[in-house]
């Protein structure tokens, strides 16, 4: 139990400072996360540690707009 109080405060602080969530969403996951890393084995853990850092890493390579100096930027004609 006071593992799942940790965990609603710590995820409670995390969401404040995360866009979209607010400080009653964080600590429900944080109680999922208390739960889920109290039953689950190591394996299990290792890899959903490891799958979120390899998403994080996806999503922000595909939101990142290269600009290469060499090449102007492309204008799209006005529509008429």
């Amino acid at each position: 139990m006071i593992g799942k109080i940790i965990g609603a405060v710590a995820g409670s602080k995390l969401a404040k400072s995360a866009r979209g969530m607010g400080g009653p969403t964080g600590a429900l996951l944080g109680v999922g996360a208390a739960t889920i890393a109290k039953r689950a084995s190591l394996p299990v853990l290792v890899a959903l540690t490891a799958g979120g850092y390899f998403a994080k890493k996806y999503l922000a390579k595909n939101n990142e707009v290269t600009t290469d100096p060499a090449t102007p930027p492309k204008v799209q004609a006005p529509a008429l």
